[in-house]
């Protein structure tokens, strides 16, 4: 397709508008194409491989390749660490390993009363310090509490009664696996000598108090001693102080 361009540099060796003619090796064009997309823009054409560019589109050049660099090394260095499990921006959500260990499904058994009730006696191994029941429900990282429960459930499911299941941890983990020791033999004073002890030290208190008592009551009590009375002539000279007064 040939186009028609106006040129605004005329000279006289060729036509106001030229069609089609040869041009030196390097020579730039500059016209006004008519009719290209509806627009009369100036359109520059250049016939040589040499890209001319100025100072300040050198240097916006330069500044703009050293911003792209720099934003790209950021990118790269805050995106880095995604490819250890759950650091990064994304943070531990796109990793389910970081979630924890997966919960068993509730089944009738975990809350079943009786499981409860011989739970809340047996002493977690874990460290806690708590009953299998509490820790199990409480603390989702243990995995102490979640086996103990699964022995209490298979051994109820064996038939076993509460206190048998209770004697069969005793046998297999001492009696240090219940929250609190049985009442027989030497674990007796644990639970009478503390009420005992606070009994007496009431007795001994009370004992006390009244001695004090006793004590501070007679000396409450003493009579004051009388002033002694005056003699008959010291009795006329403060009558005669008195008459004289009055006047």
């Amino acid at each position: 397709m040939v186009g028609v361009v106006w040129r605004d540099d005329r000279r006289a060796r060729r036509a106001d508008r030229d069609v089609a003619g040869r041009r030196a090796r390097g020579q730039a064009i500059a016209g006004w194409v008519c009719g290209a997309a509806g627009r009369g823009g100036p359109v520059i054409r250049r016939y040589d491989a040499t890209l001319h560019v100025d100072r300040r589109e050198f240097l916006t050049l330069g500044a703009g390749t050293l911003l792209g660099v720099v934003a790209s090394w950021r990118r790269i260095t805050l995106q880095g660490p995604d490819s250890l499990p759950g650091t990064g921006p994304s943070g531990r959500l796109w990793d389910p390993a970081r979630a924890g260990r997966p919960l068993e499904p509730v089944t009738a058994a975990d809350n079943d009363a009786v499981i409860q009730a011989i739970e809340k006696q047996l002493h977690c191994t874990c460290g806690c310090n708590l009953d299998v029941y509490t820790c199990r429900t409480t603390d989702f990282t243990c995995t102490v509490s979640p086996a103990m429960h699964q022995h209490v459930v298979g051994l109820a499911e064996q038939g076993m009664t509460g206190q048998q299941i209770i004697d069969q941890f005793v046998r297999e983990h001492g009696v240090a696996i219940l929250m609190a020791p049985p009442k027989r033999g030497f674990n007796l004073a644990g639970y009478f000598v503390p009420s005992l002890l606070i009994v007496a030290a009431g007795v001994v208190l009370t004992l006390v108090l009244r001695r004090w008592a006793r004590t501070a009551a007679p000396e409450a009590a003493a009579p004051r001693p009388l002033a002694a009375a005056g003699t008959p002539e010291e009795l006329e000279r403060l009558r005669g102080e008195l008459d004289r007064l009055s006047v």
